[in-house]
């Protein structure tokens, strides 16, 4: 039986936030299955609380050279993957981005992705440059319709320019270049959720792809995965070798960005997030807020402060700490963050 604790720290421990990942950025993304990325600026700071020496260039570099590519990926949702990942998971990922898509009845999918196909041949667009033109061939459709219709149905990746976190508010988006995994493998999928956020349920699993109907691949591949039970009585399936440390192993203070994985890799968030701290990190409008661990569990939200050339980083505690305990860790992120800040600190909320 997995506690809670010892559930906690394996999570951790796949997500590089026991120790930092020794290696390249596209490694680190790779193992994490991706990084949430619905704003520019949240991967950045969630590779840098992961990965050892990480510096802003590498993410930089490997956007502009495609090894790291953001697209619409799990749960509908803008994510930062390899291009390795984005060829062998979109297409699984299909039936869940179409099925969106047809929220909107009145358009016709297959022509309207056939259409903006032959415009992105072109060259990258914005989407507020596609819509009109896709009015042009669909006389009277919504063209808010048209335009989620297309981030759905056709592969699509962002393209990065020299703005401070890679992409700027209204960003271009360009046909990929990169040819789909020619037998996509669900069960290759199961093992690299859970070799990041494993142990995990059915329930996780599917709350972390979007996608319905993993209950029969998880139980086919028992004889391949481990499978363990929590204190609940849950099953949870795992990887045999992967890393389930101690519960009692330390945990040092992370600072974790708005739209963290760790806040959405599962469907129950309690082994780091306790329930009673829920609604002061998932708003009402879905928005997910930055947090920060204390021996591994959210113990409080964090935001930026910006007047001028000072920064300050404003902690809000759940329950009540002393600034040194997260002094250190958060002086380093404020400097990452705001490199050309000329004062910095840290300023615990009452």
């Amino acid at each position: 039986m997995l506690t809670l604790r010892e559930l906690n720290r394996a999570t951790l421990a796949r997500q590089h936030l026991l120790r930092r990942h020794q290696g390249g950025v596209t490694s680190v993304v790779h193992r994490l299955a991706g990084l949430q990325a619905q704003e520019p600026r949240p991967p950045y700071l969630g590779m840098w609380t992961r990965l050892d020496g990480f510096a802003r260039d590498d993410l930089h570099a490997a956007l502009r050279a495609r090894t790291l590519v953001r697209a619409t990926m799990m749960r509908a949702t803008l994510h930062l993957v390899t291009a390795a990942d984005f060829a062998a998971f979109r297409p699984l990922l299909h039936p869940l981005l179409a099925g969106a898509a047809r929220r909107f009845p009145e358009i016709d999918f297959d022509a309207v992705a056939v259409v903006a196909e032959r415009l992105l041949a072109e060259g990258p667009h914005t989407f507020n440059e596609l819509r009109p033109r896709l009015e042009n061939e669909f006389p009277g459709a919504y063209d808010r319709a048209l335009g989620y219709a297309v981030r759905m149905l056709v592969p699509l990746i962002m393209v990065p320019t020299e703005d401070q976190w890679s992409f700027p508010r209204e960003s271009a988006f360009a046909l990929p270049g990169i040819e789909p995994a020619a037998e996509p493998d669900l069960g290759t999928f199961v093992e690299r959720y859970l070799a990041a956020f494993g142990p995990a349920t059915v329930a996780d699993m599917q709350t972390w792809s979007g996608l319905t109907g993993l209950k029969s691949v998880m139980n086919g591949m028992r004889d391949r995965l481990e499978v363990l039970v929590d204190e609940r009585g849950k099953e949870l399936f795992d990887l045999p070798e992967a890393p389930r440390p101690e519960g009692d192993m330390p945990a040092p203070v992370r600072f974790l960005p708005d739209f963290d994985n760790l806040m959405l890799g599962h469907a129950d968030r309690t082994r780091v997030l306790p329930e009673e701290y829920r609604g002061q990190v998932v708003t009402k409008n879905l928005r997910v807020r930055a947090t920060y661990l204390v021996d591994g569990f959210v113990a409080g939200t964090w935001q930026i402060k910006r007047t001028g050339r000072k920064a300050k980083l404003l902690i809000t505690p759940f329950t009540p700490v002393s600034p040194e305990v997260l002094e250190e860790e958060g002086m380093a992120l404020l400097a990452f963050a705001e490199p050309d800040a000329e004062a910095r600190s840290l300023e615990v909320m009452s």
